[in-house]
C-alpha cells in the first residue's frame, strides 16, 4: 500500500532517520530504504544489528509513527498516479483484490478511506496478522487465503524489495512499480513484470491474458 497505491513511501525514508536521531543515532538514507515494509521480526533484528543495544526498537518505532502523523496532518495524503484508475479497471473486470501491507488494519483503513480507494477491495490483510512479516511469504499466503485462490493464480503489485521478496516467496506473480528505488538484477529475476507507474499495469494484465509476457 504505501509507496504503490498512496505516496507515503518518501515520508518513511524521512521519519526513519529523525526517529533514530532522537535517540542519539545516525541512520543512513541507504538503511532507512532496506526498512522499507521490513516487517516483524526483521525490523527490530535490523536495528539490533546496525545499533545494538543503543536503541530499542518498539520505543523507535512509536517515534516513526508520531513522525509520520504529523507530516500526513500537514501534507495529506495522495494516491500514486493511475491508483484510481487502475483500481476501477480491475472492478470493471470483476478481479478480486485485496491490499496486503505491512501497516496495521486501523491505520490502512484510514488512509484508504482519506484517499477515496477503501471501497474498491474485497480483503483488507495486514502483516500485523501473520507470525512474520514481509520480506516472508507469511503475508501474502494468508492473503490468498482470504480471497481463496491459489498464489500462481495472483498478481501482487509491489514498490520495494521486502514486498516484491514476501509476494515472490509466496508463489505469486510479482508486477513491481519502483518508488524509490529501482530493483537491481537479483531482484529482477523474481518479476513477473516491472512497470513505470500504475497506468501501465491494465495493459500488462492484457498482455498476460493474450499470452504476450511471460514470468521473468
Amino acid at each position: 500500500m504505501d509507496g504503490t497505491l498512496i505516496d507515503t513511501e518518501r515520508y518513511y525514508r524521512i521519519c526513519w532517520p529523525r526517529a533514530v536521531a532522537s535517540f542519539g543515532c545516525v541512520m543512513t538514507d541507504e538503511q532507512a530504504l532496506i526498512m522499507r515494509s521490513l516487517g516483524r521480526p526483521f525490523a527490530a533484528r535490523q536495528l539490533q544489528e546496525w545499533f545494538g543495544d543503543k536503541l530499542e526498537y518498539q520505543m523507535v518505532r512509536e517515534k516513526r509513527q508520531e513522525l509520520m502523523e504529523e507530516y500526513l496532518k500537514k501534507e495529506g495524503i495522495r494516491c500514486k498516479p493511475g491508483a484510481l484508475a487502475l483500481l476501477r479497471a480491475l472492478k470493471e473486470r470483476q478481479i478480486i483484490t485485496a491490499v496486503v501491507t505491512a501497516t496495521d488494519l486501523g491505520r490502512t483503513e484510514r488512509y484508504l478511506r482519506e484517499t477515496g480507494l477503501y471501497g474498491y477491495f474485497d480483503r483488507l490483510v495486514s502483516a500485523r496478522q501473520v507470525p512474520e512479516g514481509k520480506p516472508s511469504p507469511h503475508v501474502y499466503r494468508y492473503a490468498c487465503q482470504q480471497i481463496g485462490i491459489e498464489p500462481q493464480d495472483c498478481v501482487a503489485v509491489e514498490d520495494a524489495p521486502n514486498g516484491v521478496m514476501s509476494a515472490f516467496r509466496a508463489g505469486c506473480k510479482v508486477i513491481m512499480v519502483p518508488d524509490q528505488t529501482q530493483p537491481d538484477e537479483k531482484l529482477c529475476r523474481c518479476l513477473y513484470a516491472k512497470a513505470d507507474s500504475l497506468e501501465e499495469i491494465p495493459g500488462i494484465l492484457d498482455e498476460a491474458d493474450r499470452g504476450d509476457i511471460g514470468s521473468q
